[in-house]
């Protein structure tokens, strides 16, 4: 009898333990949420529009910390945000790598391409930038280590931050403003790069440009047409099978980057559907991560500092 007392004693102290450490460990573990815009979002769409921006900050471990960061634009057509397999688990990878993951939650357009049109997404991405790079040492991050990386039209979204930085404004009186918004460097998995030729994902440009787009601004934001010198190092990854972003999108950037002399790196795997994220059944394709993390190595990024 007094045998199962005790084991009953020890399982009641062993649930109320797990019972108060669970929630503290939840706590520990949720990213933070930080305002793009904490005084007020520029260009909303309407009176009835009520998307805030915002970045989930995922710091990497203490003991692995090495004070690189990325931004991470999950993708979904301009229309939607994939947050799960092509944002809080990709903040999962990175935090593995050390690296401090800010995952954006952009503002997004409409079927009918009337609302967040182009430049707003391009605007909370780039002020993503500037703020991880203002606040860099509150996050315990390198400014000089900060990339972008996107998926999809992620990919084409943080391609044109990457094609479309500056220095920032040293007038301003908003301090983040008075950072600049170029990454130094760019991770793009199957990226849309270019609006004008037959390879387009049309759901995208339209929902980006609306219908009947300037000319100009298609050629400005077919970003394989934008590269220079000062593009950031790019590593590029997609598959032949993708018919609905095709990997001639990377291949032109990395031909652009090539061109201009920029370090790129690109992986086209044989198999895979668009949109694997960094989950899939084929350990091929899933091998992508470690192809970048050698990348990421290479460049020292992964360096401690």
């Amino acid at each position: 009898m007094k045998r199962w007392t005790r084991f009953i004693r020890s399982t009641l102290l062993s649930l109320i333990t797990l019972m108060l450490i669970l929630p503290c460990a939840g706590e520990a573990g949720s990213p933070q949420k930080v305002l793009l815009w904490p005084k007020g979002v520029p260009l909303v769409s309407s009176d009835q529009d009520t998307t805030v921006p915002f970045l989930s900050v995922y710091p990497a471990p203490p003991a692995a910390a090495n004070s690189s960061a990325v931004v991470v634009c999950p993708g979904g057509g301009y229309l939607t945000l994939a947050m799960d397999h092509e944002g809080s688990k990709v903040a999962d990878w990175l935090n593995s790598l050390g690296v401090t993951a800010f995952v954006l939650k952009y503002r997004v357009g409409t079927w009918d391409g009337k609302k967040n049109k182009y430049p707003i997404p391009f605007m909370d991405a780039a002020r993503a930038v500037r703020t991880a790079r203002a606040r860099a040492r509150e996050w315990g991050v390198d400014p000089e280590r900060i990339g972008i990386m996107g998926f999809s039209a992620g990919g084409h979204l943080a391609s044109t931050v990457g094609t479309h930085f500056d220095g920032g404004d040293a007038n301003s009186l908003d301090a983040v403003e008075r950072s600049g918004s170029r990454p130094n460097f760019m991770i793009l998995v199957y990226p849309v790069i270019s609006l004008k030729t037959e390879f387009v994902h049309r759901g995208s440009r339209k929902s980006l440009l609306g219908e009947n787009a300037d000319p100009e601004l298609v050629e400005s934001l077919s970003n394989e047409t934008q590269v220079t010198s000062m593009t950031p190092p790019t590593f590029l990854v997609a598959t032949d099978e993708d018919d609905a972003v095709p990997p001639e999108n990377s291949v032109f950037f990395y031909m652009a980057l090539r061109k201009a002399r920029v370090p790129a790196e690109l992986h086209i795997f044989r198999q895979g559907k668009h949109g694997f994220g960094m989950t899939s059944g084929d350990p091929v394709i899933a091998s992508w991560v470690d192809r970048c993390e050698d990348w990421m190595k290479g460049m020292g990024l992964l360096d401690r500092r």
